[in-house]
């Protein structure tokens, strides 16, 4: 049966994507629309002083399983384009946390009372909190704040700020006072709480498009699927049993994989079921160095700073001097001018870097839709939410993962599934 069906795929991000080769490896005919010229979505590479970097820096982590094997099938080697390390948390000066290589729960537990920084009374409520959650099934109920939840289980000041604090905001892009604890858990049972490889930190050695979007691209060409870069869709309709996209068709099934504020020019009997959402920025600042400028790291955090997190691109890209500075959802940096927010941030690299001259370039995006609010029993349409033989797809799709690549990906691959299971 699934050779027999003609689907259509609307956006050519990770979900989007995701969805096309699935479905394409099933044996498919797959026609994918994108109103872009760069594959990507949210998650995409854009041109910095003649680099190719990303509008958003993104960490994946090892019990990114669907995006593993999705990049192995199109070709992507993540042993070439993400660099694997032991999970590594690091507050130059303030705390370090480093998972050694041992098995499993002992990797998360001796990462955690050998961590630099906290005291043994930390170090153990900190255990403690990862045995109380494995202990419950890794459910919080009812659901409730990240901040809420942490004054529950009275954890340490000291600890919240420089472990789980960051960890949430990293991961579900909201601040601990508003973030869902329960989604928060669900990524601690699968890194943390998983395998010890699933808490591997792998970070991009390439820009977020090469990483999958164009590599399966490519692959779907190869396939004979075709798409349609720099192509708005316009007109989504009902022909029959089937469905036309500005005309072209009729399609067995479509896959919705646009972002969920762009939901009402297509369907906007479903823009209702997005339309209680609040939306979280990611500001990304660029600041290119001469050659030879390094941090000690290659991802370091900051504490108290206007940056959240540094990334060397020099160490993981090859930009030999270019810094990324990121900074998660909402905060007092969205009401500095932009040239004191890069000076700001200058600053603080400078504290790392000894003899640091003035960056010779800079970009700072703000991407200020960037994801979801990830709030305590938030609801999140269903991949199967309109008409027969149409499906949703992204990261905002109801789940148990926040607005992360994997998350996207993950709803890509459940809305395959599901037309192919139909």
């Amino acid at each position: 049966m699934a050779a027999r069906l003609n689907v259509a795929v609307i956006g050519a991000g990770y979900a989007g994507l995701a969805a096309a080769v699935e479905l394409t490896a099933a044996g498919a005919a797959v026609e994918v629309f994108e109103a872009s010229r760069t594959p990507g979505g949210r998650a995409r590479a854009v041109e910095f002083d003649g680099l190719q970097v990303d509008n958003g820096a993104h960490i994946l982590v090892g019990a990114y399983g669907e995006t593993l094997r999705l990049m192995r099938t199109v070709g992507a080697d993540p042993a070439r384009l993400l660099r694997r390390t032991p999970l590594h948390l690091e507050f130059p000066g303030e705390f370090v946390m480093h998972a050694p290589r041992l098995p499993a729960p002992l990797h998360t537990a001796l990462a955690l009372l050998l961590a630099r920084g906290l005291d043994l009374r930390e170090k153990l409520a900190a255990v403690r909190l990862m045995r109380r959650l494995q202990a419950d099934g890794y459910r919080v109920a009812p659901d409730c704040s990240v901040a809420q939840w942490l004054d529950a289980l009275k954890t340490p000041p000291r600890q919240r700020r420089f472990l789980w604090e960051p960890l949430c905001i990293a991961a579900l892009n909201t601040p601990a006072a508003d973030a869902s604890a329960q989604v928060l858990a669900n990524v601690l049972r699968d890194s943390l709480g998983g395998a010890r490889a699933a808490s591997d930190m792998l970070l991009p050695q390439a820009d977020l498009t090469a990483l999958f979007p164009q590599p399966a691209l490519d692959w779907l060409h190869g396939c004979g699927a075709r798409s349609h870069l720099g192509h708005r869709v316009a007109g989504l309709a009902r022909d029959g049993d089937g469905w036309r996209i500005d005309g072209a068709g009729p399609f067995s099934a479509v896959v919705v994989a646009v972002a969920p504020y762009h939901l009402h020019g297509l369907l906007p009997e479903l823009a209702d079921g997005v339309a209680h959402f609040d939306w979280e920025p990611i500001v990304t600042c660029y600041l290119r160095y001469p050659p030879g400028t390094r941090l000690p790291g290659p991802m370091l955090g900051v504490e108290g700073g206007l940056a959240q997190w540094l990334f060397d691109r020099g160490l993981l890209c090859g930009q030999d001097g270019v810094i990324a500075a990121v900074i998660s959802a909402h905060g007092r940096h969205l009401e500095l001018p932009p040239g004191e927010l890069k000076r700001g941030i200058h600053a603080e690299v400078a504290r790392l870097v000894p003899a640091l001259p003035a960056p010779l370039a800079t970009k700072t995006i703000n991407e200020k839709r960037a994801t979801f609010a990830c709030r305590p029993g938030l609801v999140r349409p269903a991949a199967r939410s309109g008409p027969p033989g149409l499906w949703l797809a992204g990261d905002y799709v109801a789940g148990d993962y926040p607005a992360t690549i994997e998350g996207a990906v993950r709803s890509g691959v459940a809305a395959a599934r599901g037309i192919l299971g139909t």
